[in-house]
């Protein structure tokens, strides 16, 4: 098994990594003085500290001002922060001229002005309406999460990171029955605290079934529950990380870093072990999952996924399904990632009806950065690019003589003898979607002594930083094409790089991101996969210093593994807000609720080549919605029975069964699979008028009027019987069934529509649908 992370360059991981920490002043107006009326706050960013003794630092720092502003006096005025315990560097007003001057210091490694103009966070969950400076939403109503324990099966832990700090964190839970485990180099005793109040490692699996060498000097890991890669420092972040603020990755994406259930605890159960591809051993995974279930926690978050093809819900093989299943009749939610290997369609991963299945979105965040050309055309690529700025110099795409001159400028395959490299800026095309191409030319080019790289590409992978600062910048082909044809319409073409800024809101648009796995679900068609989609795409969280891309604790990383934690945050909201719901109404809620337009009402699109409008194969029931999923109006609940009734209509044999829940018979005749009574519809083979049921139980007003509202999907009919839901003290939950029939005489793909309930309060309880026609079943469709 492996991790859901987007790997972006491969890269050895080194022994030893600086901490650097760039920080950016956003609200310090009590301390600010006036210096000059044409003065501006600046930081200066000096990378890691060299003394031990912040006073020594801080003095270093006025020092340092004093030289610049004529006097220490003025130090004192301009000074607006000294950044002095896991960094060196400051904050303080400057001239222009002022800026120039102490840009050139020894030991400045760069100097930002300040751009935020107000406190929020790094970004995604304020993007998710879960602000803590609105009084009214989910995260305030239930005060940050504060109760639940959130457990993580992952790899491990950075117990030092700022962001499990306990600061005004009460007593724990007293439903807590973990541990907290000491190994090598750490220290259960100060390791753990209010915060992360349980961490344990499970190696014996792993061991014994490994064939990679393990633990070398390249591939450093330890025995004991501390994190080697990041991995589950990130994750545990995103989910219920404590408040740190002026976080960032190097100046980019600068804010407060923070959980979705910021009051929450954390127990880390550590599974998964730093060979190649992350390797989690089955036998170590269900130990956690089963110590996680007897410890007391709350929710489990699984950023975890395993291979296709998929194995099946009862197999040993997987863990995952298994002891999810477990977790889930003990009410206990569990929330996997979908897989990262979109957006091709059978792809999704952890599909079984019990799992909260996650599909992975971009927020409305972005990274321009200014490419420059030479006749002033300035064209806004995307990069995570923290460097200096290159200054104009040479552009130059590798073309090659003969009948096929652009081979030469494949990113993944560059032929340079030709070509002016050193000193110069390299164009390449690439139609490759993988975060290699990238990587491949940067090696080429700095091995030639080219000092940027700007990659024409189809739009959609994920942004990584490149090594050591480096200019790697993308655009799509349409905008490389502009590129191109200046090359070659001068005989000098020269190009100027900025670095990356951070834009936020409009108009950066919500989108599937590409590398999220799609339905439909490849076990089970019938059962909607993923179910929700969440913020995946360049989340900033801690990291571990063994991570090639964390800088200063903080790292930008992507994937359905930092989906994941988003909706664990949230279930544990939902949890601490409605303690005697079931998993399954939980998912419920958080499906019916889901935004279909991003928040700002513009369509949602799911990347791939050529983007699409979304459906529910690329995120389930849209975009989650953690304050309307608070309020849901009505739930589509599931039990236990429910799951065996799943398992016997798909063909599951008693023997089979029982490997889950203990002695079970399947009843003679066979039941539906499509009566499974999901917060969503989905029919793969329809050919003639079928008959489902569902039901649905009222947890808004007791006396509420539900009126059926239907967007079929082309050429599909769909009928509600009732088309009204009377609830009242005496009537909690009520059946309805849906009749679907189609007019199409030929196999066809799947449509999309939806059913909604409303009522007079104001609740809207939407549940998509999807329907295939198939008039020969069981054939392969290969035109």
């Amino acid at each position: 098994m492996g991790s859901l992370l987007m790997k972006k360059k491969s890269q050895k991981v080194k022994l030893f990594v600086t901490f650097n920490l760039f920080f950016i002043l956003y609200s310090q107006n009590s301390i600010i003085r006036t210096v000059d009326a044409k003065s501006k706050v600046h930081i200066v960013y000096m990378g890691e500290k060299h003394h031990h003794d912040p006073e020594v630092v801080t003095c270093l720092h006025h020092d340092m001002l004093a030289s610049v502003v004529g006097s220490k006096e003025a130090a004192t005025d301009a000074m607006v922060y000294s950044y002095k315990h896991g960094f060196s560097g400051f904050a303080a007003k400057f001239t222009e001229s002022q800026v120039k001057k102490i840009a050139d210091y020894p030991g400045v490694i760069r100097v930002i002005p300040n751009q935020f103009h107000s406190l929020q966070t790094t970004r995604s969950w304020d993007y998710l309406g879960l602000s803590p400076n609105s009084p009214n939403n989910l995260l305030n109503d239930t005060n940050l999460g504060d109760g639940i324990i959130i457990g993580l099966l992952d790899t491990g832990i950075w117990p030092e990171s700022e962001v499990f700090h306990d600061e005004d964190l009460g007593p724990i839970p007293s439903q807590w029955k973990g541990q907290c485990v000491s190994g090598q180099q750490f220290n259960a005793s100060t390791a753990c605290n209010n915060k992360l109040i349980g961490a344990k490692y499970y190696i014996d699996g792993f061991l014994a079934e490994n064939q990679q060498p393990f633990n070398t000097t390249d591939s450093p890991d330890f025995m004991s529950p501390r994190d080697v890669v990041g991995h589950g420092t990130h994750t545990s972040t995103i989910a219920g990380g404590s408040f740190v603020y002026n976080a960032s990755y190097k100046g980019i994406g600068l804010g407060i870093v923070r959980g979705g259930a910021p009051r929450a605890r954390l127990a880390m159960y550590k599974v998964c072990w730093n060979v190649p591809r992350g390797q989690c051993s089955n036998a170590d995974l269900l130990k956690a999952f089963d110590d996680a279930i007897d410890d007391g926690v709350d929710v489990i978050s699984v950023s975890l996924g395993t291979q296709l093809p998929l194995f099946s819900e009862v197999d040993d093989r997987d863990a995952i399904s298994i002891g999810s299943f477990h977790a889930v009749t003990k009410g206990i939610p569990v929330v996997c990632g979908t897989a990262n290997e979109g957006p091709s369609a059978y792809t999704v991963e952890n599909t079984a009806p019990w799992i909260l299945t996650v599909a992975a979105s971009t927020i409305d965040r972005s990274f321009p950065t200014y490419i420059t050309l030479g006749n002033n055309l300035t064209i806004l690529g995307q990069a995570l690019f923290a460097g200096t700025e290159v200054d104009f110099t040479g552009l130059v795409y590798p073309e090659n003589p003969g009948l096929i001159p652009s081979l030469a400028g494949v990113c993944e395959a560059l032929l340079l003898n030709n070509t002016p490299v050193a000193g110069n800026v390299v164009l390449c095309f690439t139609s490759v979607a993988r975060r290699t191409p990238v990587a491949l030319a940067v090696s080429s080019v700095k091995a030639a002594g080219g000092v940027g790289v700007i990659v024409a590409k189809s739009p959609g992978d994920v942004l990584g930083p490149c090594s050591s600062d480096f200019p790697c910048i993308e655009v799509d082909y349409e905008l490389g094409t502009q590129i191109l044809l200046y090359i070659r319409s001068t005989s000098s073409p020269v190009v100027k790089l900025n670095p990356s800024m951070t834009l936020v809101g409009k108009p950066v648009s919500t989108k599937v991101a590409a590398f999220s796995s799609r339905g439909p679900n490849s076990i089970s068609p019938a059962i909607l996969k993923p179910d929700i989609a969440a913020p995946g795409v360049s989340i900033l969280a801690a990291s571990a210093p063994f991570d090639p891309y964390m800088n200063g604790g903080f790292a930008l990383h992507s994937g359905t593994s930092m989906a994941t934690p988003h909706v664990s945050g949230i279930v544990a909201l939902l949890k601490a807000l409605h303690s005697s719901w079931s998993p399954a109404a939980i998912r419920s809620a958080i499906v019916t609720t889901a935004w279909r337009t991003d928040p700002f009402g513009e369509p949602i699109f799911a990347e791939g080549s050529p983007q699409k409008l979304a459906d529910p194969f690329d995120y389930g029931g849209g975009i989650v919605n953690p304050n309307k999923a608070a309020d849901p109006g009505l739930v589509y609940d599931l039990g236990v029975n429910d799951y065996i009734l799943y398992l016997c209509a798909v063909g599951y044999n008693n023997s089979e069964i029982s490997k889950l829940v203990g002695n079970s018979t399947c009843s003679s005749t066979k039941p539906s699979v499509l009566d499974v009574n999901l917060p969503s519809i989905t029919v793969p083979n329809l050919r003639e008028n079928i008959t489902l049921t569902r039901s649905v139980t009222n947890v808004g007003p007791v006396n509420s009027t539900y009126k059926a509202r239907i967007s079929p999907p082309w050429g599909i009919s769909v009928a509600v019987s009732p088309e009204t839901l009377v609830f009242n003290s005496n009537i909690e939950t009520i059946s309805f069934t849906v009749e679907v029939s189609t007019i199409h005489e030929v196999n066809t793909g799947y449509y999309f529509g939806s059913l909604a309930w409303t009522d007079e309060w104001g609740h809207v309880v939407t549940i998509p649908i999807s329907v295939r026609t198939l008039i020969i079943r069981y054939y392969a469709d290969g035109n």
